[in-house]
């Protein structure tokens, strides 16, 4: 890289990455480590492969960072379309663990495509919604850029790996940056909170609820002459859909995506059992209380209590052993990287590298609130890792890839008009 180069790189974003990929690093070492001596040649230890995993992110950005800028733009329909056939891929030469049929095996090595398949298709909607013949607020582009962001969705969920899948509502971010209607958010937003009060309510209640409410606002806007045909055709389509909840939550959704559901609601409890991971790792993080119990001192760690502590668990790790300063620590080095990043997406001079960077902003920002929600059990678990900091080569790479790709756009952001 040229000296300018180097130079124009966004070194706080960098050096956010840094301390949350060695204090990620450190609380796996924690989590893993069982009183044997250190040894960077004992790749059974899962704190060393990280390690190297961690020197091989480094090779990657060093490589992201020499490429010319406009590949990025130039070739993210073919990245893209790679990204696709990865994914299909899986379902004649993917390896099944753990009843995921998510990775690719070679022998002792494993990668697992969902995770560079983000950043793949935050390109790909970047190229897409900076061309010039695209207005998002046309009704046909809508449905190309959601076409966009729900097939790789789509090819992941049979994995089965729907918590993966999920990470794609973060393309939303995105587009309401670009201006798509806001109709759509509180549609969304209003089906996901009928969705889960339905669960704690009777339907019926919630309907003649809302019914209420809306005849209250009819009579103070009847002056207005409000359009009372949209008015009824909500309710038809709420009453519809809260009592079709039930059934969708009986029939389609597994009895684990229940249990877990219940569990969260409060409907049931099984500490034992579905909800045992959650119980674990709340206890886990309680008994830090303020500053910890120390690295390397965590009893529930040491007694293997938390499964996957490692891995998507791996926050439960800093609450007891940083206690609640350490847990709020790693919550604000996150808060402070979305909040850089948001900055340096405001001041891209190109539609292309403003998109890319709230698309980055939206997958962090979704891993983080899900993962961190999992774990204190605020949200069913999904089973998502925490960016830079869960146990997995995969996912390191992926948000390295994801974000220093974004860094790179940065870097030229002088040479964009």
């Amino acid at each position: 890289m040229a000296k300018s180069s180097v130079a124009a790189i966004d070194w706080i974003t960098v050096l956010l990455f840094l301390t949350l990929v060695g204090f990620g690093w450190g609380n796996i070492y924690s989590a893993s480590y069982e009183g044997e001596a250190f040894s960077f040649s004992d790749l059974s230890q899962v704190y060393v492969k990280q390690g190297y995993w961690i020197v091989l992110s480094i090779v990657l950005i060093i490589i992201i960072q020499a490429v010319e800028t406009k590949f990025y733009e130039r070739f993210a329909g073919l990245i893209y379309v790679i990204a696709i056939l990865s994914l299909l891929g899986l379902f004649v030469f993917g390896k099944t663990i753990s009843g995921a049929t998510s990775w690719y095996a070679i022998g002792s090595f494993r990668i697992q495509p969902s995770e560079f398949a983000k950043a793949c298709t935050a390109l790909a909607l970047a190229k897409f919604l900076s061309d010039m013949q695209t207005n998002i607020g046309y009704i046909n582009h809508q449905l190309k850029a959601f076409l966009i962001i729900v097939l790789p969705a789509l090819l992941i969920v049979p994995q089965p790996d729907p918590g993966s899948a999920l990470v794609y509502a973060a393309f939303f971010f995105p587009l309401y940056r670009e201006g798509l209607a806001a109709i759509y958010l509180v549609v969304g937003v209003s089906a996901a909170a009928l969705f889960v009060l339905t669960l704690l309510f009777s339907p019926f209640w919630i309907v003649v609820t809302i019914a209420g409410i809306m005849m209250i606002f009819l009579i103070r806007t009847r002056k207005q002459k409000p359009k009372y045909s949209r008015y009824l055709l909500a309710l038809i389509v709420i009453t519809g859909f809260c009592f079709s909840v039930n059934y969708i939550f009986n029939h389609v959704f597994e009895q684990r995506h229940r249990d877990r559901f219940n569990i969260v609601l409060g409907k049931e409890v099984d500490a034992k059992g579905i909800g045992y991971n959650t119980n674990q790792s709340q206890i886990a993080i309680g008994s830090g209380s303020w500053t910890g119990k120390g690295w390397k001192e965590g009893t529930q760690t040491k007694g293997g209590f938390v499964p996957e502590q490692h891995t998507d668990y791996i926050f439960s790790t800093v609450g007891e052993e940083w206690g609640f300063l350490g847990a709020t620590t790693v919550i604000i080095l996150f808060i402070l990287l979305l909040i850089r990043l948001i900055h340096l997406a405001e001041r891209q001079k190109s539609q292309f590298s403003r998109v890319y960077g709230y698309s980055v902003v939206g997958i962090l920002f979704i891993h983080f609130t899900i993962n961190i929600g999992m774990v204190t059990g605020l949200i069913p678990t999904i089973g998502i890792p925490l960016p830079f900091f869960s146990y997995g080569g995969s996912s390191l790479w992926g948000f390295t890839v994801l974000l220093f790709i974004f860094i790179k756009l940065d870097s030229n952001r002088v040479n964009e008009w």
